[in-house]
């Protein structure tokens, strides 16, 4: 348990130090290494800070391996491959490889909200650092629901939006080559998936209210393209402020640990031809809530029937279901 008071840069727990990283968002857990053998305490204690905080970052973790990894994932739940990009061999693991063509996740998103179901933990290692650059951004979609007008709150917790894998991947990016269009039509949509989910959700642990957004958001249900590009643009910009970011600057065997379902993310795309190679484990996760108890459905999936239901929450008929990417 915790010594200090919330509002203090440091706090002290039975096993590790806790130090800020930024005035609303990330902590740095320091003196502790981390594996699947720490004592249940411990891990409450990492999953108390990990949801004050939004991100953890733990330094100098140089004794992982893809095993080790892997079971300190396992310690919060049941770990998870990617859905339609192969994990390494013997493993779980999702691994961005800048030089393959997937690996260079520039633009904001919550992790897999394609799926109904979408991850409530993940856990990146850094196994290959760039001399410069490379660094990621997170940012706390609570606060950045908190921080809206009363008039804006009002709005956004009624709309839903579709999200799929089949996103505009050109979109508000500068820089694309062949290599990574290639890698995500051939194995990023390889299988296609689309889920509809409540814009603002309330947390299953805290109970706080956050906004769902992010680059595999497709359209906002009942809005004409254009109105769902404004509309979204509007609460993605509250997420994205810099004062409701923490800025990470990666060094190797590093480690960063997020709450899926308060965060977003951006992996900054500065470091030219450099290797940059990450590896994520993945904690499953369930459906979001929305305020009035509607949770997430399925629209899509290569090995599920969509939920007839999600009906009922659209309001619209199958051809009215064919939207365009905001």
């Amino acid at each position: 348990m915790s010594n200090s008071q919330a509002d203090t840069n440091e706090s002290t727990y039975s096993a590790f130090t806790v130090h800020r990283a930024a005035g609303h968002i990330g902590a740095e857990i320091a003196g502790l290494r981390i594996s699947g053998d720490l004592q249940q305490h411990i891990i409450d204690d990492i999953e108390q800070v990990l949801l004050k905080h939004k991100v953890v970052f733990f330094r100098g973790q140089d004794h992982l391996d893809d095993t080790i990894h892997q079971a300190f994932g396992q310690r919060f739940g049941n770990t998870e491959p990617h859905p339609t990009v192969p994990s390494r061999q013997g493993t779980r693991l999702f691994e961005l490889d800048a030089s393959k063509g997937g690996g260079r996740a520039d633009s904001w998103h919550t992790d897999v909200t394609f799926k109904a179901h979408y991850p409530k933990i993940c856990i990146l290692r850094a196994v290959t650092v760039p001399e410069f650059g490379g660094d990621t951004v997170w940012a706390n979609t609570a606060r950045a629901y908190d921080k809206l007008p009363a008039e804006l709150k009002a709005l956004a917790e009624q709309l839903w939006a579709v999200h799929s894998n089949d996103y505009d991947y050109a979109k508000d990016r500068q820089e694309l080559d062949k290599t990574r269009i290639e890698h995500h039509k051939n194995v990023f949509i390889s299988e296609l998936y689309e889920a509809e989910h409540p814009v603002v959700h309330v947390h299953p642990v805290t109970g706080e209210r956050a906004l769902l957004l992010g680059h595999f958001i497709k359209s906002l249900t009942h809005f004409s393209t254009t109105e769902s590009a404004r509309l979204f643009e509007l609460l993605q910009n509250r997420v994205t402020r810099l004062d409701n970011t923490v800025r990470w600057q990666w060094r190797q065997h590093d480690v960063a640990m997020w709450d899926n379902r308060a965060t977003q993310h951006y992996a900054v795309n500065d470091y030219g031809n450099q290797p940059r190679v990450v590896r994520r484990v993945t904690v499953q996760g369930g459906p979001a809530t929305s305020i009035d108890g509607r949770s997430s459905r399925t629209r899509t999936s290569p090995h599920d029937v969509p939920d007839e239901s999600v009906k009922a929450v659209t309001g619209v008929n199958d051809e009215q279901q064919q939207v365009e990417t905001v």
